[in-house]
Order: C-alpha cells, then structure tokens, then sequence
C-alpha cells in the first residue's frame, strides 16, 4: 500500500488543545462489523461483557524536554527519546549547528559529552553527581514533552492529564494516550461488571511522532521502543482466553507491546526492543479488541488500525469522526476497534 492510501483531511479546530476537565468526560466511537456507532465513553463498561480483560500500559512519561548550553555558551534544546544506561541517553538536541562527537554541553547543570550519532539521534553520556539519577535531574529540570500538534505552551495542568492514573514505570517521552481517558469510577465499572485488567510496559518514544517519508509503507524503518511483558500477565490472559474472555488492548502501545510478544505465534513473556510494524495483512495473535485515540494522517498508528479493523472500514471510520466533530489526537476522543472478520478471534 501506499502513503497516500492513509491521507485524510481534518480539520486543526478537531484537533485537542486542552483536556476535558473529566478524563471520561470523552466521546467513544465503535468500530465493528463494518458498523460505526457513537458513545459516551463512560459507556466503555456496557460495550463489554464480564470475563474480558483489558490490558494497559502502565509507562510514565518522563519531563523529557531540556534546555541547556554547548562549552561555547550556544543554547541547545534536548528532547530525549529513550534513557539507554544508568547515565547515558539518546537524544535530538535541536542547535544553530549540531554537536560533533567529543564536543561537550551543559544540561540541568550538568557536564554531558556527544558520544556520538544513530541517525537523526545524539548519544549523550551525562558525568552524574554521586547519588543522583537521570530520572531524578529531569524531573527536576526538565518540561513535559507535549506533541507537536499541541501549539500552546505546557501548563500545570498537563503534568497530571498527560499521564495515566495507572502510569508507574518512567521511560516514557509521550503519553499512551487511549489510557488518558481511565479514572478511577470507570475502573470501580469495569470491576463490578467482572471485566479485570493488567499491566505491559511499553516505553513510549518521540519516534511515534515521526511521519513515514516513503511511498511504499512496507519501506518504512520503525523507531525501537522497549517492552516488558511479563510472566504474570502471560498467564492471566491464558486463563482469560481458556474462560471465552475477550483481551482488550487499551492503546496500540499495548497492541505493540503484545503482539512483539506474540511474534512465535503464541504470547509469551518478554523484555527488550521492539521495531514492529504492524499494517494491512499482517497477522495479530494475542489482541481481541482494541481501545485507541485518533491517529495523525499517514501516521504508523492510523496504520496499525487499519491492519486490525480492516482498511476501508478504518477510513470510513474517520471519515465519520471528522463529520460528527470528534476530537482528535492526544486529548481527544476515543475509538472502541474490533477485529475485521480476517482477524477475528
């Protein structure tokens, strides 16, 4: 398929600037059978039956988003993509003129050293005081990285609505979005209706923002993200699926993260990085529904969607969304996907 096939116009005034002052005050498209219809999303717990198990992304997101110096007083910007040793990270740093491999810059303070390039990346080694960690300098230092589309500036406001209620584990450079819609009245729902839930860890990575630049999408290299899937979660969902319970991914973060577990055929605990690049044909193996914002046009993500509930009925599907106003991106509103017939479980 090509780029082209994923194009859609929507409008900027569909795309979210602030959230909703509720977190499940958003609207809930379904998508299934071809059918779209239109929901609340506080109807999130009517829409399933007991015995399904969703599963979530329990990443935080890191104060990414760093302004610091070169040794020759120019200002730089970093934006970290992945933290990748106790004290070592790859970066974008945005300069007047990129920093060569050796030259030094100052960040939070701190003394850091260009090891080097992977791509468009710099691979920053940072001499950290005794007793201090990376995560504890950008939480100290650092700004919430909001998306590209969110033209305003950060506000207090997005240092808790741009993280899950559930968001445990840093590592994250932006948000897994699907999950912002959960407080804690639609978990008590969800509970009481015998719907459970686990954790995956799927590290979110400014990658996720970068357009695809080639006609041909099989072309298109994935950024790496780390994934943990661990034991616990393996044999809960067994059971699920033994019971006739249904796995909801919440966000395609968790698709990704159990898919790459998937990758033998059957899930499986894992730990490690994940290029995986899911589009129209290919195979889903552990993944029964999926809960899922509205994605970028030609967006990585809108095609993942696509491969799931299918391409045409996707389109259409968005194509509804923008008619009926639904907001769109990180604080928008919300899909509830079933599989086309090809991927039914």
């Amino acid at each position: 398929m090509q780029l082209s096939d994923f194009h859609f116009t929507l409008p900027d005034e569909l795309i979210a600037q602030e959230p909703l002052p509720e977190r499940s005050a958003s609207r809930l498209l379904t998508l299934g059978g071809g059918q779209v219809g239109h929901h609340a999303f506080t109807d999130l717990p009517s829409l399933l039956r007991a015995g399904d198990h969703l599963v979530l992304n329990n990443t935080r997101v890191m104060k990414a988003r760093l302004n610091g110096q070169k040794a020759s007083g120019g200002q730089i910007e970093v934006l970290v993509e992945r933290i990748t040793e106790a004290d070592r990270m790859l970066a974008k740093v945005r300069a007047s003129k990129s920093p060569k491999p050796g030259s030094a810059l100052v960040l939070a303070g701190v003394n850091v050293t260009v090891l080097g390039r992977e791509q468009d990346l710099f691979d920053l080694r940072w001499h950290l005081p005794d007793g201090v960690s990376l995560e504890q300098l950008l939480d100290g230092h650092g700004e919430m990285p909001l998306p590209p589309y969110i033209t305003r500036d950060v506000s207090d406001v997005d240092l808790t609505r741009y993280q899950t209620v559930y968001a445990q584990a840093p590592g994250a450079v932006a948000a897994p979005t699907a999950g912002l819609h959960f407080d804690e009245s639609i978990f008590a729902e969800l509970t009481d209706k015998g719907i459970t839930h686990s954790f995956v860890t799927l590290h979110v990575g400014a990658g996720t923002f970068q357009p695809v630049r080639c006609d041909n999408i099989k072309e298109h290299v994935m950024h790496a993200e780390r994934v943990s899937v661990d034991q616990d979660t393996v044999d809960t969902i067994a059971r699920v699926k033994r019971e006739g319970g249904r796995v909801i991914a919440i966000g395609t973060t968790s698709v990704r993260a159990l898919e790459s577990a998937s990758a033998s055929g059957f899930l499986q605990a894992f730990s490690g990085e994940t290029r995986l690049f899911l589009t129209p044909g290919s195979e889903f193996y552990t993944v029964d529904a999926m809960v899922t914002n509205f994605h970028l046009p030609e967006s990585t993500l809108l095609m993942l969607v696509s491969a799931f509930a299918g391409y045409e009925q996707t389109m259409a599907a968005y194509k509804a969304a923008v008619d009926e106003r639904y907001r769109f991106f990180s604080y928008g509103d919300a899909m509830l996907v079933w599989p086309s017939r090809k991927n039914a479980a």
